[in-house]
């Protein structure tokens, strides 16, 4: 059969339109296909909108709780609450670098949600109402209160948000730019929604929360201000206290505002109670004390175990005018210590710090100085579940193993390091002779009474000290060092003089106190990671700067579980206890007290504050009859 000559352009043109029609028909399959899974990426993504937030999910308080339950709700209004501040301060503003903040100004500022004090992790709204987040946590938006209001009377919008986060970047405490750093933007959605969204890849277990606790200010407020000036102007702020009066370096006093738009949230009820909180600085912890006894100011917590064991026998207590009583402090006693400048090179071996803290005999200072009232410290998380304790678990072996090469093998050969245990006479020469042998494998040896390194150099240390109250302890410490051959000194200074010092990181051996968390996490990066190291007026004050301290706060970050978040904690209490960095002192598991009976508080206090300033109320019939007496 004979074909047309058109056949084949027939064919290709048939050809061609099955093909467009095959290459369409896969093209929508295609866009189904992907408009199914976006549908069901969707639907996965469970978008969880709540009154509040946990770390792990899991909270106490419903959306409809009328007030936490550890407050009195029906706590009356008034009355002074006063203590006293060490020191001096030139500042109201506690967000920046320079200066030297006054006690409680961080008062004026609020922030998105705010926690309670009878769980360990959790926050619910504030200035926002609610929060709205997927599961994974990339993301956080915040639908703030159309009705809250700067102490001006302007409004707290979305707007100020975005411009407290810029503003605590760019001109704040450098350590915020480490502790915001896995922030990607922050937008305001409208005038009273705003959207955090984190970076991806970055562990966002509680990157909501710490969006929901950074305080707000006016942005209008500081057009014409800057913020990274120090200054004794009352800020604006949309808290419950506005300034009252200040007396540079002298004291400082905030007065309760009538006008507070949030005083009936359910956060806040039976909460802010006193008219005027008010401080009261001294630059002598004498001083202090006899202020106290003569009633220049009516609360006082206790710090000093000799004034505690000692002093507390003045007549006002005798007559049951002041009280006196310990509270139980069921939070981590945090870790208090003398730090190594790790940034010297005389601290850089950790068998010459290992050496430096067996000079330190806690049990005879305990029992000469301290009337047997402290506890060694031997833990970053002193007194709580956190603390490493033996040989490590085979959980905390997945963690530390892979940080073998940046770890001491007795991380992984013995028990998690506590001090030495001296006998308690001052001078225990087998300690001391231990101690000795430590300084001379790391190349310090004893010449002519001094030890020395090769080079000839001679090992001379200063320690940093701001409080007379605390040469008594310091003084038996350097003579100990000497008895090492080490040519110690104690260099006294004022407090401005110390704090600045510490902020440029000028010394050699400081004593700090850290307070540590239940369920720690970013805070730890400003505290023990290379990243602020060296950053001026970091938490870091040691200048810690080791790979396998990074990866086990990373570790911290990203635990899932508060069970994954125990070992992790507990891995790394036990690679910072193996480094020396510093020389554990003491802790106290009560806080020491004494007030003026003027004061009445809840019945049961929640675990994990005392509440002094902040739920505990004036009580004005006490004060009546103090007053009847003549103690007023």
């Amino acid at each position: 059969m004979q074909r047309s000559n058109h056949a084949p352009l027939a064919k290709t043109a048939s050809q061609s339109l099955h093909r467009r029609s095959r290459a369409l028909l896969l093209f929508a399959l295609l866009s189904l296909s992907v408009l199914v899974l976006a549908v069901q990426a969707r639907a996965a993504e469970k978008i969880i909108k709540s009154h509040g937030i946990s770390t792990f999910g899991e909270l106490k308080y419903g959306p409809d709780f009328k007030h936490f339950d550890y407050v009195n709700p029906d706590a009356p209004k008034g009355g002074t609450f006063s203590t006293w501040g060490f020191g001096t301060f030139d500042s109201l503003t506690p967000y920046i670098l320079k200066g030297q903040a006054a006690q409680l100004s961080s008062i004026f500022f609020e922030s998105l949600m705010v926690g309670d004090d009878d769980e360990p992790d959790a926050m619910y709204g504030l200035v926002a109402k609610s929060i709205e987040y997927p599961e994974n946590r990339q993301w956080a938006i915040f639908n703030m209160r159309p009705e809250a209001k700067f102490s001006d009377g302007t409004p707290v919008t979305a707007a100020d948000v975005v411009f407290s986060f810029n503003i605590l970047v760019e001109k704040g405490r450098p350590s915020f730019r480490v502790t915001l750093s896995d922030f990607e933007k922050v937008e305001a959605l409208g005038p009273n929604r705003v959207k955090f969204t984190f970076k991806r890849g970055a562990n966002t277990r509680e990157l909501p929360m710490t969006a929901a606790g950074l305080p707000i200010f006016s942005k209008a407020y500081y057009k014409d201000r800057d913020f990274a000036k120090s200054t004794l102007e009352p800020p604006l702020g949309s808290g419950p206290y506005v300034l009252d009066k200040v007396e540079p370096g002298k004291t400082v006093s905030y007065k309760r505002r009538d006008d507070y738009w949030g005083k009936n949230l359910p956060v806040n009820v039976g909460r802010w109670n006193f008219d005027k909180l008010a401080v009261e600085y001294y630059s002598d912890y004498t001083a202090a004390f006899e202020g106290f006894k003569g009633g220049s100011y009516n609360y006082r917590e206790e710090f000093s175990s000799k004034v505690w064991g000692t002093a507390y026998d003045f007549p006002a207590l005798k007559d049951g005018y002041v009280i006196k009583e310990q509270i139980p402090d069921r939070n981590p006693s945090g870790t208090q210590g003398f730090w190594f400048n790790l940034r010297r090179d005389k601290f850089k071996d950790p068998r010459v710090r290992e050496a430096l803290g067996m000079a330190f005999n806690f049990e005879w200072s305990n029992q000469a100085l301290f009337y047997g009232i402290y506890s060694r410290t031997d833990s970053f998380w002193e007194n709580s579940n956190l603390q490493a304790t033996g040989m490590p678990s085979p959980a905390e072996l997945a963690l530390l193993d892979p940080l073998r090469a940046n770890l001491p093998d007795s991380v992984f050969t013995k028990p998690a390091f506590s001090p030495a245990v001296s006998k308690p006479e001052q001078l225990d020469r087998k300690t001391l002779r231990k101690a000795g042998k430590l300084m001379d494998a790391a190349g310090w040896k004893v010449v002519n009474g001094v030890r020395q390194n090769a080079k000839g150099e001679k090992f001379e240390i200063e320690i940093l000290n701001d409080s007379p109250a605390f040469e008594r302890i310091m003084n038996p410490y350097i003579e100990n060092l000497k008895r090492l051959g080490i040519i110690a000194t104690l260099r006294n200074v004022d407090n401005a003089q110390q704090t600045e010092r510490e902020k440029n990181f000028e010394f050699d051996i400081v004593t700090r106190r850290y307070t540590m968390s239940l369920t720690p996490g970013l805070e730890l990066r400003g505290m023990f990671t290379s990243a602020t190291a060296n950053i001026p007026g970091s938490a870091n004050i040691m200048g810690l700067a080791n790979p396998a301290i990074d990866a086990l706060v990373v570790d911290v970050e990203k635990a899932e579980t508060r069970a994954d978040l125990n070992v992790a904690v507990k891995a790394l209490d036990r690679a910072l206890r193996s480094l020396h960095i510093w020389v554990p002192q003491w802790y106290n598991p009560y806080h020491n007290i004494a007030y003026l009976d003027v004061f009445s508080r809840p019945a049961t206090l929640p675990p994990f504050s005392m509440g002094e300033m902040d739920f505990w109320w004036y009580d004005d019939a006490k004060a009546a009859r103090l007053k009847a007496a003549g103690a007023l």
